[in-house]
């Protein structure tokens, strides 16, 4: 087991290869490094290997609490490293792509191996952080690596699942088909929209403002609707910001379509970026104006319309879209894929 701070540690040997096999993009180092120079709860990549082979891998938030604003300090900067006795807990969590999980094993790593790996994972992540380590929470989960991380003193939960549509489709008609007369009349915006892989002409920072303000509306609304009593004990949000140099490495990426919206004068409306792998595609980032800013009403209707289509054009197996606004996305035809936190206070880590 190794773990690197991507601020300041180069790549794993071997982890590129990993990567490409079986993560989505935002598991990619340089991105991982930019995420976390520019977090308030920056991650490290646990890395678990098999002899020199990566078999296994955990992207992991080092949290300092709800109230901090400023960036992490970096190690080593002018002696302004993470202070071991300071409180803290780790979250093992891809905040920037919640539907998925942050632990990932080779598939010919048995269960006794993957909760071996675990449970060592935890001990040298205890002496990484040092003695203010309060605990670990695993959030967003796949049911089957629950075995693994389950055991006597840890806490398990089920939590709000995440949204996918399996590609059953022989056409986009079929599935547009089938939706409810108030959806089909958003479909097809009658706005300028453009997309494309491995994007350079986007503005980041004009992304990140729609982006962050858009997440704040949302989490406004679960607060306000008591939507937030589901994700597996933490009711504060642990994310930061998502800052112009993330996004302007991520729309760049040749596995991610990045879609823009603009009005008539060129103002951004809304923009999608979505993964695209063979195992299948996410519609990834979203974001548009409210209405009450001049932005058009069910315009991620349309968006979600293109992301089907290239899901059923490219005979990708399914289609996944995150863990919020779940009626809406039930109404697109998604179904739900079950998910786990588990929460392990330190007395019990390792064991």
């Amino acid at each position: 087991m190794e773990i690197h701070d991507p601020r300041i540690d180069p790549p794993p040997d071997g982890w590129t290869a990993f990567r490409d096999r079986l993560l989505p993009p935002v598991w990619d180092y340089e991105l991982l490094r930019r995420e976390a120079c520019l977090a308030k709860n920056p991650p490290v990549l646990a890395v678990v290997r098999r002899g020199t082979r990566v078999v296994g891998a955990l992207s992991v938030m080092v949290c300092r609490g709800w109230r901090s604003r400023d960036f992490a300090p970096i190690p080593g900067a002018g002696g302004r490293g993470p202070r071991r006795f300071r409180p803290r807990w780790a979250e093992v969590y891809l905040p920037l792509l919640s539907g998925y999980p942050a632990c990932v094993f080779d598939d010919d790593v048995e269960p006794a191996g993957r909760r071996t790996a675990i449970r060592e994972f935890e001990r040298v992540l205890r002496q990484y952080l040092g003695a203010g380590l309060l605990g670990v929470v695993y959030r967003a989960m796949n049911p089957e690596l629950v075995p693994a991380l389950d055991g006597r003193g840890r806490v398990s939960r089920e939590i709000d699942p995440a949204a996918v549509l399996r590609n059953t489709y022989a056409t986009p008609a079929e599935w547009e088909s089938a939706l409810p007369p108030e959806v089909r009349r958003h479909l097809h915006a009658d706005v300028a929209t453009e997309a494309a892989f491995g994007r350079t002409d986007l503005d980041p920072h004009e992304l990140a403002v729609l982006l962050n303000a858009h997440r704040a509306r949302q989490d406004e609304r679960a607060w306000a609707g008591g939507q937030r009593s589901r994700v597996g004990g933490l009711h504060l949000d642990t994310r930061s910001p998502i800052a112009p140099g993330y996004l302007d490495a991520l729309v760049r990426r040749p596995d991610v379509l990045t879609r823009t919206y603009r009005d008539g004068a060129g103002r951004l409306l809304g923009f999608n970026t979505m993964i695209d792998q063979e195992s299948g595609c996410a519609v990834h980032h979203w974001a548009a104006l409210p209405s009450a800013a001049g932005g058009r009403k069910g315009l991620y209707v349309d968006c979600y319309a293109k992301c089907v289509a290239h899901m059923i054009a490219h005979r990708r197996p399914e289609l996944t879209a995150g863990r919020a606004m779940l009626p809406e996305k039930s109404a697109l035809g998604f179904g739900t894929r079950s998910l786990f936190s588990v929460a392990v206070p330190r007395p019990v880590l390792g064991r």
